[in-house]
């Protein structure tokens, strides 16, 4: 009896000390790479060809993304200089800011729409998301699950996620995983999310939301740019997606 007792309690104790290891993080910063097809993101017709051979066919920026406390800033952080889109519709985009609170649920973002910079408020976005447990992949050193979700009622999103980073978060405004979103990709959008690295130190401070600009309730100004949007096509539908993602 002896014999089998103390295999098992062999084999428990290292299974425990095992799970003991394993890091659960619950405040940092993550860099992520955003890149984008800027020519399947114009899309076709006259004024889609007129700007297309004046912009790389790719281009790439770097964000970071500043959690703790259950709460998290995303923020511009550079250029990739070699495919820089230089076009007068992202020359503000150093400014927007996205402030997140996944306690009480609202957001705080600081956008730039028609030459106006608005703060603007509103509840986190619902996301309908599905888990496929089965599948996953290695993302800036972290073991992530991938999940599929719906926005802004028809466009879908594939993100991976880890649950060793606690916050339930990602980049811009989504959100609502059983851990932090270190991929996304985005196909109607022609764009990706992906983390490069992730640091464990974060300035609290830092974790705040931003003051500047017209103060204006989003869904309020959503309504405001569908109108004015309407007769664009699907460039208009581009970008009420940027602006309010």
């Amino acid at each position: 009896m002896k014999k089998l007792i103390i295999p098992f309690l062999i084999s428990f104790l290292l299974i425990a000390l095992a799970g003991s290891t394993q890091q659960f993080i619950n405040s940092g910063v993550i860099e992520f790479e955003v890149r984008v097809n800027n020519h399947r993101l114009f899309g076709d017709g006259i004024f889609a060809e007129m700007i297309k051979d004046k912009m790389p066919q790719f281009s790439t920026t770097y964000y970071k993304y500043s959690f703790h406390d259950n709460k998290s800033v995303y923020k511009f952080d550079r250029f990739d200089e070699r495919s820089r889109v230089r076009l007068f519709m992202n020359e503000n985009i150093e400014d927007n800011t996205w402030f997140s609170d996944y306690v009480t649920n609202k957001f705080t973002d600081q956008k730039f729409v028609f030459d106006n910079t608005y703060l603007l408020t509103g509840e986190l976005m619902k996301i309908d998301w599905k888990l496929s447990p089965n599948e996953s992949r290695q993302i800036a050193g972290f073991n992530c699950r991938k999940a599929t979700g719906v926005i802004f009622d028809s466009v879908y999103v594939f993100a991976f996620y880890t649950d060793e980073i606690t916050i339930s978060g990602g980049p811009m405004g989504i959100h609502g995983l059983p851990g932090m979103i270190l991929g996304i990709t985005i196909p109607r959008m022609f764009s990706s999310y992906i983390a490069t690295k992730v640091q464990l130190d974060v300035d609290s401070k830092a974790v705040v939301p931003p003051v500047k600009g017209k103060k204006k309730e989003a869904e309020e100004l959503k309504q405001n740019v569908i109108k004015v949007s309407k007769d664009w096509g699907t460039w208009g539908q581009q970008a009420i997606w940027n602006i309010f993602l």
